[in-house]
């Protein structure tokens, strides 16, 4: 029978158990020594003098805490439920502390006699399990575990201890088996079958190749865990996250959403659930309900630099890039060394065509972390949105040469197009001509680059036939991209096919949503070359009403004087 009345009685009025320790007390007790002993009467029998002694015991390590002796304590302790073995709460309490304290030992003294009496419970002979597991004994762990599992089989405590020793004995597939038999049990609660559910993840953990074999047993658990409505928030809680770490995100969500809402004063709790919740949306790229749970987040710790370094990406994506500078900004205000926010907060700013601000940003990144690629990549893109293109390539060539020593894999077709695009509008053909060349040997089907190099060659009259065919390719992928039909028409322009050229820029006029300046200009001269004059002056003085251009103008007086 269990027999916890007594620890009522002294220590526990008021208001303690069993202690590491207690430094808070107003006034230390003076010693242990100086509590008296228990009286007992003469006649009382030998089981009320076990009962006497236990008290006094437990009592005096119950002084010797308030003492911040520990270890005389623990003692005192041990004594105590040697004294009471039928004290099953004090059993598990004692022994436990002494495996906290690294002392197993003790633990097997306290619970060796409490075991082996015939009607120990299942939870004694599972923690005997444990602390034989503690001191290496796997065989005689095991042995304790399968009795507290006959004992009761629908107390987890036997199983889970069975299963850790099979697994550190390295008996994987007698670990699962205990698991699955767990999972044969019938009319267990919630609790039992969520339990089941985290030691398969556990399995799953030190056996990753069986994931695929596991998962499903492991899920089939918590579904029934789940049909049984468990009302325990902890337990709702870690059905969630099961269901979540399961691959069932989907049934996690409506559990996370519900405990917001019954939760309303848990900070930490909800603070952990939005986060959970932000986690889900975004792998399932739901933007809009990530933000939502991420702007919630620090609604309850507004001083979470990762939180707004995270909702400042989200933004971004969603093309705001403005809202997202103002995140990376609060990022950097909370956490000034957090690298990684400086150089997406200029990215920002680049995409809010906030220049100047992005290139004082990176000077700030500059002032307190070495140089990257990153930092060096992100000036040189905003130097080219100031037309510096000296800078630029300063800038892109020092990237170059920090991804060369550290990490080649950063050298992509992008790279090198932007690379090349510097080069060319800075005047430098060969070594934009270069750079281009790498970006299609990376990527040869890259559109973007095939129509500048094309287009560079015959704005140049150069490599007329190879400008042809590489930006025909381009317009093979995008054949209603308005730049490279121009790009067809003009390279056909200067290979002397005038009336081709014009198919092409013409249909490139009807898809540009706004009249271009340099489309006018080549509609233009195509239309001179064909003769039809009038056409010609009409094209150039439109391309002059979008962009002041001194050799348009020129050729406008020149068709007007003839």
């Amino acid at each position: 029978m269990q027999r916890v009345g007594w620890i009522c009685g002294t220590a526990l009025a008021l208001g303690l158990g069993l202690m590491a320790g207690c430094s808070s007390t107003r006034h230390r007790a003076s010693s242990a020594a100086a509590l008296p002993a228990p009286t007992v009467e003469p006649g009382l029998d030998s089981n009320a003098e076990r009962l006497a002694r236990a008290h006094a015991h437990y009592s005096a390590g119950f002084i010797y805490d308030l003492n911040e002796e520990s270890e005389a304590a623990l003692q005192e302790y041990c004594l105590a439920a040697q004294q009471d073995p039928e004290n099953q709460e004090l059993l598990l309490k004692v022994s436990d502390r002494c495996l906290r304290n690294k002392q197993p030992e003790k633990a097997l003294e306290v619970l060796r006699a409490a075991a082996a009496r015939p009607d120990a419970s299942s939870l004694i002979l599972a923690q005997l399990g444990l602390v034989y597991y503690q001191l290496g004994k796997y065989d005689q762990a095991a042995l304790a575990d399968h009795q507290a599992i006959a004992r009761g089989p629908k107390s987890l405590a036997g199983y889970q201890n069975l299963f850790l020793t099979y697994l550190q004995d390295k008996k994987s597939g007698d670990a699962l088996k205990v698991l699955d038999e767990a999972a044969r049990q019938h009319q267990v609660g919630a609790e039992f079958l969520v339990g089941v559910a985290e030691l398969y993840g556990q399995y799953v953990l030190q056996a990753p190749s069986q994931k695929d074999k596991v998962a499903p047993r492991q899920l089939a658990v918590l579904k029934r865990a789940g049909q049984l409505h468990p009302t325990s928030p902890e337990v709702r809680l870690r059905l969630a996250d099961g269901l979540n770490s399961a691959g069932a995100p989907d049934a996690a969500v409506p559990l996370y959403l519900e405990l917001l809402q019954e939760l309303p004063d848990a900070p930490f709790l909800r603070e952990r659930l939005h986060a959970k919740l932000a986690t889900i949306y975004l792998r399932a790229n739901d933007n809009p309900h990530a933000i939502e749970q991420l702007e919630a987040f620090i609604h309850d710790d507004p001083d979470n630099p990762q939180a707004y370094f995270y909702l400042g990406r989200l933004c971004y994506e969603q093309n705001k890039p403005a809202q997202a500078a103002g995140y990376f900004s609060k990022a950097i205000v909370l956490r000034p060394d957090y690298e990684e926010a400086y150089y997406d907060l200029a990215l920002a700013q680049l995409g809010a065509n906030s220049t100047s601000d992005a290139l004082a940003t990176l000077d700030q990144a500059r002032r307190k972390f070495p140089p990257t690629f990153q930092m060096e990549l992100w000036t040189g893109l905003a130097y080219t949105r100031q037309k510096a293109w000296r800078e630029a390539l300063n800038h892109f060539t020092a990237a170059e040469l920090i991804a060369r020593t550290t990490d080649p894999s950063r050298l992509t077709d992008e790279f090198y197009f932007e690379l090349g695009a510097a080069y060319e509008r800075s005047g430098n053909l060969g070594q934009a001509e270069e750079y281009f060349e790498k970006c299609l040997k990376l990527t040869p089907n890259f559109a973007s680059a095939l129509n500048y190099l094309g287009y560079m060659w015959a704005e140049h009259g150069t490599k007329l036939e190879q400008a042809r065919d590489l930006i025909e390719k381009a317009v093979k992928q995008e054949p209603k991209n308005p730049a490279y039909l121009d790009s067809l028409g003009w390279v056909l322009f200067k290979l002397k096919h005038p009336r081709q050229a014009l198919t092409y820029v013409l249909k490139a006029v009807e898809l540009t949503p706004e009249p271009d300046p340099t489309l006018m200009d080549h509609l233009g001269d195509i239309y001179n070359a064909l003769g039809q004059s009038e056409k010609a002056r009409n094209a150039w003085r439109k391309s002059l009403s979008l962009e002041t251009n001194d050799e348009v103008r020129k050729k406008l007086d020149t068709a007007e004087h003839h």
